[in-house]
This record gives structure tokens, sequence and C-alpha cells, in this order.
């Protein structure tokens, strides 16, 4: 079995080397260097996980396929609502993205916040856990929920990031056009609702 693993961290090392060395963005060598450290946790563990005991970790895997999630950080200034401009279609959003393993949802609405607007953020509530089949979205490939999460400005400027070129607060009666595979204009409209009424309860599907 020993030769089996490192045959196969030697394979993980070749792999994140090569795509770091040629990563074209901040994501694909955060991706590679991320690799690089599962790749060291596997030989410092290798030697004390026996066959049996692999088996009994990865015998809980298999099973039916399950939604995707997204996380959308809602940060609103002097009753405007904080929106990025996304490079891949021109549009607008909130700042968001897909859930990164090893990440709670509170960690991923200011990473993603952080990364697309240039704010730092303290997450304060879940405002909403939307099913994305249920809404004026495009169709998708496969299904996938979206938490929408208030958060509140404590430092930071504003600044683009790698997948978006500007960052601007809108009225409700300002919307600009939005990026429909991310986010709708009834949802938009729905979160200025709970900013007027802050205990309505959480929306979901």
């Amino acid at each position: 079995m020993e030769h089996k693993w490192r045959e196969w961290t030697q394979r993980l090392q070749s792999i994140s080397e090569a795509g770091f060395a040629h990563a074209k963005d901040t994501f694909d060598r955060e991706r590679f260097e991320q690799l690089a450290l599962v790749r060291a946790d596997i030989m410092k563990n290798c030697r004390d996980a026996g066959t049996e005991r692999i088996s009994t970790l990865f015998a809980g895997e298999s099973g039916g396929a399950t939604p995707k999630v997204a996380v959308r950080g809602v940060v609103f200034k002097e009753g405007k609502l904080l929106l990025v401009k996304e490079i891949a279609d021109g549009k607008w959003s909130l700042p968001g993205g897909w859930a990164d393993i090893g990440l709670s949802p509170k960690e991923i609405a200011v990473k993603e916040i952080r990364e697309e607007s240039g704010f730092e953020v303290q997450p304060i509530r879940l405002l909403a856990l939307l099913d994305k089949r249920l809404h004026d979205h495009p169709s998708a490939k496969f299904d996938e929920y979206i938490l929408f999460i208030l958060c509140e400005i404590i430092g930071g400027e504003a600044k683009g990031g790698t997948e978006t070129e500007q960052v601007e607060f809108f009225a409700e009666d300002q919307l600009p056009e939005l990026s429909k595979s991310r986010n709708t204009v009834q949802q938009i409209r729905s979160l200025f609702q709970l900013l007027r009424e802050p205990d309505k309860e959480v929306m979901f599907d």
C-alpha cells in the first residue's frame, strides 16, 4: 500500500508544481497551492493509515448527487446595496461564489466580498436560503442552493478583483442590469424589503 501512496503523492506534486508555474490567475494559483498542501498532508499521515482505516473513512462517501451551494454577501450602506460588475458578462451581482471546501458560509461571504469588492466585512445573519430552480434564473446544468448573508463593512475600500471590474452601491429604484445567473431583480427587491423589516424571518424555499 505504501508504494501506492508514494506514487499518488508524487503525481500530486507534479501536477501542483506544473499548475502553479503556468497558472493564469490568482484563483488557479490558490487551487494548486491547496493541492500541494493536500499532498504534504497525505505524505505526513499515510504511514499511519492502513487499508482498513482508509476503506472506513470513504465508505460513507457513495450516495446520490446533491445540489451545489453558492454564497452571496449582502451589504447595505446608507440604504443602498453593494453590487459588483462581473467581467464574465458585464452585468451586476451581489459579491459571492461557490462554497469552498473547508470554509464555513460566514467565512466564504467574507472571502468573496473581500476578493470581489475590496471591503472587509463582519457577517451578521442569514437572510435567505433559496433554491435556484424556483426563481427566474436561466436554466443550469445542476441544481443550486443560494445563501444570502447580511454583512457589515468594517474596513477596506472599493476596488475590483480578478472577476469584477466595478464596485458600486445602488438604490432600489436605480438598479443596473443584473447578472441573472447569479441574482434576480425579485431577489434584490426582497433583500431591500428585509432591510426595511429587519425582524422579518429568514426567507427559504
